[in-house]
Protein backbone atom coordinates (compact mmCIF):
# COMPACT_ATOMS: atom_id res chain seq x y z
CA UNK A 1 0.00 0.00 0.00
CA UNK A 2 1.45 3.68 -0.92
CA UNK A 3 1.47 6.73 1.43
CA UNK A 4 -1.35 8.25 -0.33
CA UNK A 5 -3.47 5.12 -0.22
CA UNK A 6 -2.53 4.76 3.58
CA UNK A 7 -3.88 8.36 3.70
CA UNK A 8 -7.02 7.32 2.10
CA UNK A 9 -7.71 4.04 4.04
CA UNK A 10 -7.30 6.51 7.24
CA UNK A 11 -9.42 9.19 6.00
CA UNK A 12 -12.31 7.10 5.41
CA UNK A 13 -11.59 5.11 8.60
CA UNK A 14 -12.68 8.19 10.47
CA UNK A 15 -15.38 9.15 8.51
CA UNK A 16 -16.70 5.80 9.13
CA UNK A 17 -16.22 6.22 12.65
CA UNK A 18 -17.77 9.54 12.73
CA UNK A 19 -21.27 8.42 11.08
CA UNK A 20 -21.37 5.21 13.50
CA UNK A 21 -24.00 6.56 15.53
CA UNK A 22 -26.19 8.37 12.64
CA UNK A 23 -25.55 4.81 10.33
CA UNK A 24 -26.51 2.39 13.63
CA UNK A 25 -29.50 4.36 14.45
CA UNK A 26 -31.11 4.93 11.11
CA UNK A 27 -30.80 1.14 9.84
CA UNK A 28 -31.88 -0.15 13.49
CA UNK A 29 -35.07 1.72 12.78
CA UNK A 30 -35.51 0.89 9.38
CA UNK A 31 -35.15 -2.81 10.11
CA UNK A 32 -37.62 -2.88 12.64
CA UNK A 33 -39.95 -1.24 10.73
CA UNK A 34 -39.51 -3.37 7.68
CA UNK A 35 -39.94 -6.69 10.40
CA UNK A 36 -43.14 -8.45 9.11
CA UNK A 37 -43.79 -6.65 6.19
CA UNK A 38 -44.40 -8.07 2.50
CA UNK A 39 -44.11 -5.02 0.73
CA UNK A 40 -44.08 -1.70 0.97
CA UNK A 41 -47.17 0.08 1.84
CA UNK A 42 -48.43 3.17 3.22
CA UNK A 43 -47.69 2.19 6.81
CA UNK A 44 -44.44 1.42 5.94
CA UNK A 45 -43.83 5.13 4.26
CA UNK A 46 -44.97 6.19 7.01
CA UNK A 47 -42.71 4.64 9.26
CA UNK A 48 -40.41 5.40 6.91
CA UNK A 49 -41.29 8.96 7.29
CA UNK A 50 -40.67 9.73 10.99
CA UNK A 51 -37.25 7.36 10.75
CA UNK A 52 -35.52 10.28 8.24
CA UNK A 53 -37.26 13.49 10.75
CA UNK A 54 -35.86 11.59 13.71
CA UNK A 55 -32.05 11.44 11.97
CA UNK A 56 -32.94 15.14 11.18
CA UNK A 57 -33.27 15.09 7.49
CA UNK A 58 -35.45 18.01 7.91
CA UNK A 59 -39.12 17.90 6.47
CA UNK A 60 -39.21 19.48 2.88
CA UNK A 61 -35.91 16.96 2.18
CA UNK A 62 -37.99 14.12 4.06
CA UNK A 63 -41.00 14.14 1.96
CA UNK A 64 -38.90 14.38 -1.47
CA UNK A 65 -37.48 11.25 -0.69
CA UNK A 66 -40.38 9.68 0.24
CA UNK A 67 -41.77 10.42 -2.61
CA UNK A 68 -39.02 9.66 -4.72
CA UNK A 69 -39.11 5.94 -3.31
CA UNK A 70 -42.99 5.89 -3.65
CA UNK A 71 -42.46 6.29 -7.08
CA UNK A 72 -40.69 3.55 -7.55
CA UNK A 73 -42.22 1.39 -4.62
CA UNK A 74 -45.23 -0.47 -6.12
CA UNK A 75 -47.34 -2.44 -3.41
CA UNK A 76 -47.56 -5.23 -6.00
CA UNK A 77 -43.72 -5.83 -5.50
CA UNK A 78 -41.72 -6.33 -2.20
CA UNK A 79 -38.36 -4.73 -1.22
CA UNK A 80 -36.24 -6.27 1.21
CA UNK A 81 -34.03 -4.20 3.43
CA UNK A 82 -31.04 -4.74 1.29
CA UNK A 83 -32.72 -2.97 -1.29
CA UNK A 84 -34.63 -0.32 0.37
CA UNK A 85 -31.27 0.91 1.73
CA UNK A 86 -30.08 0.67 -1.81
CA UNK A 87 -33.32 2.13 -2.59
CA UNK A 88 -32.77 4.72 -0.51
CA UNK A 89 -28.91 5.09 -1.28
CA UNK A 90 -29.71 5.68 -4.53
CA UNK A 91 -32.23 9.03 -3.34
CA UNK A 92 -30.08 10.52 -1.42
CA UNK A 93 -27.03 10.36 -3.53
CA UNK A 94 -29.60 11.53 -6.56
CA UNK A 95 -30.80 15.13 -4.00
CA UNK A 96 -27.05 15.48 -3.31
CA UNK A 97 -26.00 15.63 -6.94
CA UNK A 98 -28.97 17.45 -7.55
CA UNK A 99 -28.75 20.80 -5.23
CA UNK A 100 -25.80 20.70 -3.53
CA UNK A 101 -22.92 22.31 -5.74
CA UNK A 102 -19.42 20.47 -5.95
CA UNK A 103 -16.99 22.35 -3.60
CA UNK A 104 -14.46 23.37 -6.16
CA UNK A 105 -11.40 24.60 -3.97
CA UNK A 106 -9.51 21.74 -1.68
CA UNK A 107 -6.88 22.05 0.80
CA UNK A 108 -3.97 21.95 -2.03
CA UNK A 109 -5.92 25.75 -3.20
CA UNK A 110 -6.21 24.18 -6.91
CA UNK A 111 -7.02 27.44 -9.05
CA UNK A 112 -8.00 29.22 -5.93
CA UNK A 113 -7.38 33.33 -6.23
CA UNK A 114 -4.31 34.54 -3.60
CA UNK A 115 -4.69 34.88 -1.48
CA UNK A 116 -7.58 32.97 -0.86
CA UNK A 117 -10.01 34.84 1.54
CA UNK A 118 -12.48 32.72 3.79
CA UNK A 119 -14.80 34.87 6.62
CA UNK A 120 -15.82 31.81 9.27
CA UNK A 121 -19.73 33.12 10.40
CA UNK A 122 -21.72 31.35 13.15
CA UNK A 123 -23.07 31.31 16.57
CA UNK A 124 -21.11 31.09 19.72
CA UNK A 125 -20.46 26.75 20.48
CA UNK A 126 -20.80 25.08 17.04
CA UNK A 127 -16.89 24.70 17.25
CA UNK A 128 -16.30 27.68 14.87
CA UNK A 129 -13.10 28.24 16.28
CA UNK A 130 -11.96 25.00 16.35
CA UNK A 131 -12.92 24.42 12.63
CA UNK A 132 -10.51 27.19 11.97
CA UNK A 133 -8.20 26.32 13.97
CA UNK A 134 -8.40 22.67 11.91
CA UNK A 135 -8.69 24.29 8.70
CA UNK A 136 -5.54 26.48 9.55
CA UNK A 137 -3.55 22.86 10.29
CA UNK A 138 -4.80 21.03 6.75
CA UNK A 139 -4.23 23.83 4.48
CA UNK A 140 -0.39 24.73 6.31
CA UNK A 141 -0.17 20.58 6.35
CA UNK A 142 -0.48 20.90 2.30
CA UNK A 143 2.16 23.30 2.00
CA UNK A 144 0.34 26.58 2.24
CA UNK A 145 0.96 29.70 3.77
CA UNK A 146 -2.04 30.26 6.13
CA UNK A 147 -2.81 33.69 7.90
CA UNK A 148 -5.94 33.44 10.84
CA UNK A 149 -7.49 37.00 11.80
CA UNK A 150 -9.10 37.26 15.17
CA UNK A 151 -12.09 39.62 14.29
CA UNK A 152 -14.34 38.02 17.30
CA UNK A 153 -13.61 40.78 19.55
CA UNK A 154 -16.55 40.55 21.74
CA UNK A 155 -16.74 37.35 23.25
CA UNK A 156 -14.16 37.15 26.14
CA UNK A 157 -10.82 35.05 25.68
CA UNK A 158 -12.34 34.33 21.85
CA UNK A 159 -9.02 36.46 20.63
CA UNK A 160 -6.60 33.93 23.02
CA UNK A 161 -8.39 30.84 21.68
CA UNK A 162 -7.36 31.72 18.41
CA UNK A 163 -4.26 32.10 18.95
CA UNK A 164 -3.68 29.16 20.95
CA UNK A 165 -5.20 27.23 17.42
CA UNK A 166 -2.57 29.30 15.96
CA UNK A 167 0.18 27.94 18.06
CA UNK A 168 -0.55 24.50 17.19
CA UNK A 169 -1.28 24.84 13.56
CA UNK A 170 1.92 26.81 13.02
CA UNK A 171 0.22 30.22 11.55
CA UNK A 172 0.33 33.24 12.81
CA UNK A 173 -2.35 35.58 14.15
CA UNK A 174 -3.66 39.17 13.37
CA UNK A 175 -5.04 40.21 16.74
CA UNK A 176 -5.93 43.94 18.01
CA UNK A 177 -7.44 42.54 21.25
CA UNK A 178 -10.81 42.44 22.54
CA UNK A 179 -13.86 44.99 21.81
CA UNK A 180 -12.19 46.36 19.12
CA UNK A 181 -13.65 46.90 15.71
CA UNK A 182 -13.91 43.58 14.27
CA UNK A 183 -13.68 45.34 10.49
CA UNK A 184 -10.10 46.62 11.36
CA UNK A 185 -8.91 43.26 12.32
CA UNK A 186 -10.50 42.24 9.15
CA UNK A 187 -8.37 44.86 7.10
CA UNK A 188 -5.39 44.26 8.88
CA UNK A 189 -6.03 41.22 7.70
CA UNK A 190 -6.44 41.03 4.13
CA UNK A 191 -4.10 43.65 4.14
CA UNK A 192 -1.37 41.41 5.29
CA UNK A 193 -2.24 38.62 3.40
CA UNK A 194 -2.04 40.38 0.10
CA UNK A 195 1.11 42.25 0.96
CA UNK A 196 3.19 39.11 2.59
CA UNK A 197 1.66 36.76 -0.29
CA UNK A 198 -0.38 34.64 1.99
CA UNK A 199 -1.97 31.60 0.01
CA UNK A 200 -5.23 31.93 2.47
CA UNK A 201 -6.21 33.85 5.04
CA UNK A 202 -8.96 33.22 7.46
CA UNK A 203 -10.89 35.19 9.87
CA UNK A 204 -12.94 34.47 12.64
CA UNK A 205 -16.27 36.58 13.42
CA UNK A 206 -18.27 37.30 16.44
CA UNK A 207 -20.92 34.27 17.04
CA UNK A 208 -23.73 36.62 17.99
CA UNK A 209 -27.18 35.14 18.67
CA UNK A 210 -28.33 34.32 14.85
CA UNK A 211 -31.33 35.94 16.14
CA UNK A 212 -29.97 39.69 16.63
CA UNK A 213 -30.91 42.33 14.44
CA UNK A 214 -27.38 44.11 13.93
CA UNK A 215 -25.98 40.75 12.06
CA UNK A 216 -26.60 41.48 8.82
CA UNK A 217 -24.64 44.92 9.00
CA UNK A 218 -21.47 44.14 11.20
CA UNK A 219 -21.13 41.66 8.28
CA UNK A 220 -21.76 43.78 5.32
CA UNK A 221 -19.01 46.00 6.84
CA UNK A 222 -16.28 43.47 7.51
CA UNK A 223 -16.54 42.61 4.21
CA UNK A 224 -16.78 45.89 2.64
CA UNK A 225 -13.81 47.01 4.49
CA UNK A 226 -11.69 43.51 3.12
CA UNK A 227 -12.85 44.85 -0.18
CA UNK A 228 -10.67 47.87 -0.16
CA UNK A 229 -7.86 45.94 -0.42
CA UNK A 230 -9.00 42.61 -2.07
CA UNK A 231 -11.98 43.71 -4.10
CA UNK A 232 -13.29 39.67 -4.24
CA UNK A 233 -12.68 39.64 -1.12
CA UNK A 234 -14.16 37.26 1.09
CA UNK A 235 -14.55 34.05 -1.69
CA UNK A 236 -15.89 31.99 0.84
CA UNK A 237 -18.06 33.18 3.37
CA UNK A 238 -18.12 29.55 5.65
CA UNK A 239 -20.91 28.88 7.79
CA UNK A 240 -20.41 26.62 10.92
CA UNK A 241 -23.28 24.46 11.91
CA UNK A 242 -23.19 22.05 15.11
CA UNK A 243 -24.77 18.92 13.35
CA UNK A 244 -26.07 17.07 16.98
CA UNK A 245 -28.64 20.53 17.70
CA UNK A 246 -30.20 19.01 14.56
CA UNK A 247 -33.65 21.44 14.10
CA UNK A 248 -31.63 24.52 15.28
CA UNK A 249 -28.42 24.01 12.72
CA UNK A 250 -31.71 24.75 9.92
CA UNK A 251 -32.86 28.01 11.94
CA UNK A 252 -29.32 28.88 12.15
CA UNK A 253 -28.28 28.68 8.32
CA UNK A 254 -31.66 30.06 7.54
CA UNK A 255 -31.22 33.58 9.75
CA UNK A 256 -27.54 33.51 8.49
CA UNK A 257 -28.14 33.16 4.58
CA UNK A 258 -30.56 35.83 5.07
CA UNK A 259 -28.09 37.97 6.72
CA UNK A 260 -25.07 37.54 4.68
CA UNK A 261 -23.98 35.31 1.05
CA UNK A 262 -22.93 32.04 2.64
CA UNK A 263 -21.58 30.09 0.23
CA UNK A 264 -20.16 26.97 2.38
CA UNK A 265 -20.99 25.27 5.03
CA UNK A 266 -19.37 23.15 7.82
CA UNK A 267 -20.77 20.57 9.90
CA UNK A 268 -19.09 19.51 13.12
CA UNK A 269 -19.46 17.20 15.93
CA UNK A 270 -21.13 14.49 13.09
CA UNK A 271 -19.15 12.03 15.05
CA UNK A 272 -20.97 12.53 18.27
CA UNK A 273 -24.61 12.62 17.07
CA UNK A 274 -27.22 10.07 15.16
CA UNK A 275 -28.55 13.27 13.49
CA UNK A 276 -26.11 12.98 10.53
CA UNK A 277 -29.13 13.53 8.77
CA UNK A 278 -29.21 16.76 8.93
CA UNK A 279 -25.93 16.89 6.03
CA UNK A 280 -28.63 15.86 3.86
CA UNK A 281 -31.31 18.05 4.66
CA UNK A 282 -29.88 21.14 4.87
CA UNK A 283 -27.26 21.08 1.88
CA UNK A 284 -30.81 20.18 -0.04
CA UNK A 285 -33.04 22.67 1.52
CA UNK A 286 -30.34 26.32 1.46
CA UNK A 287 -29.18 25.08 -2.04
CA UNK A 288 -25.29 25.60 -0.54
CA UNK A 289 -22.93 23.18 -0.44
CA UNK A 290 -21.68 21.18 2.99
CA UNK A 291 -17.66 21.52 1.84
CA UNK A 292 -16.67 20.82 5.16
CA UNK A 293 -17.09 17.75 8.30
CA UNK A 294 -16.01 17.56 11.34
CA UNK A 295 -15.94 13.48 12.38
CA UNK A 296 -13.42 13.85 15.23
CA UNK A 297 -11.14 15.90 17.60
CA UNK A 298 -8.51 15.20 16.09
CA UNK A 299 -6.21 17.91 14.12
CA UNK A 300 -7.14 15.50 11.03
CA UNK A 301 -10.84 15.00 11.87
CA UNK A 302 -12.13 17.93 9.48
CA UNK A 303 -13.16 16.55 5.75
CA UNK A 304 -13.62 18.21 2.99
CA UNK A 305 -16.93 16.72 1.85
CA UNK A 306 -17.36 14.25 -0.72
CA UNK A 307 -20.82 13.31 -1.40
CA UNK A 308 -19.91 9.61 -2.67
CA UNK A 309 -17.68 8.83 0.46
CA UNK A 310 -20.92 9.92 2.81
CA UNK A 311 -22.84 8.24 1.11
CA UNK A 312 -20.84 4.65 0.96
CA UNK A 313 -19.93 4.95 4.88
CA UNK A 314 -23.80 6.12 5.26
CA UNK A 315 -24.89 2.80 3.62
CA UNK A 316 -21.97 0.54 3.62
CA UNK A 317 -19.61 0.05 0.62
Amino acid sequence: MGFFDFLYKEKKEQLNKGLEKTKVSLFSKISKALLGKSKIDAAFLDDLEEILLSSDVGVKTTIEIINRIEKRATDEKFLGENELNKLLRDEISGLLDDNALVAKIDFDLTNAPKPYIIMVVGVNGVGKTTTIGKLAHQFQSSGKKVLLGAADTFRAAAVDQLKIWGTRANVPVVALGMNVDPSAVAFDTVKKAVDEQFDVAIIDTAGRLHNKVGLMNELSKIKRVMQKVSPDAPHEILLVLDASTGQNAFEQAKQFTAATEVNALALTKLDGTAKGGVVIGISNEFKIPVKYIGVGEGMNDLQIFNKNEFVDSLFGE
